[in-house]
């Protein structure tokens, strides 16, 4: 086992999933942040405030909205609507086509790993999480 912090894995395991992502979406010039939000909209229409609900876990603190993503997201024929915002057919083929090579970085990302290992991983992280948002 080694001698360095959680926090070093953590930072390491992030840039590493960020890098590996980025990679995966790059045949169609997506970066993370559009993603997300295809992939939000695909799984469950919804407004610009909805969304932001949705990935705040994910913003980085300078963001406050997705709705520039959800922009050159329509600029690209992917989206559409208002109220709710929608996946276009072209957005659903875009998707659906980038959610197979993401499976694939994601069983790379879990290759040796259980899935009851994987779920006590999560929970022990989302417990860990849990202790400092209550200060």
């Amino acid at each position: 086992m080694s001698d360095l912090p959680i926090d070093y894995w953590l930072k390491h395991l992030d840039r590493l999933l960020e890098n590996d992502l980025d990679r995966t979406l790059a045949e169609e010039s997506l970066g993370r942040r559009r993603w997300q939000v295809l992939n939000s909209l695909r799984n469950e229409p919804g407004t610009v405030a909805e969304l932001d609900r949705r990935l705040s876990p994910f913003l980085d603190e300078d963001e406050s909205t997705v709705a520039p993503e959800v922009e050159a997201l329509r600029g690209r024929g992917w989206v559409s609507g208002r109220d709710p915002l929608e996946t276009t057919p072209e957005g659903d083929r875009i998707h659906d086509a980038l959610l197979e090579r993401v499976r694939e970085a994601r069983e790379r990302l879990t290759e040796g790993i259980s899935d009851e290992e994987y779920r006590i991983t999560v929970d022990v992280l989302e417990r860990m999480s849990a202790n400092l948002e209550r200060g």
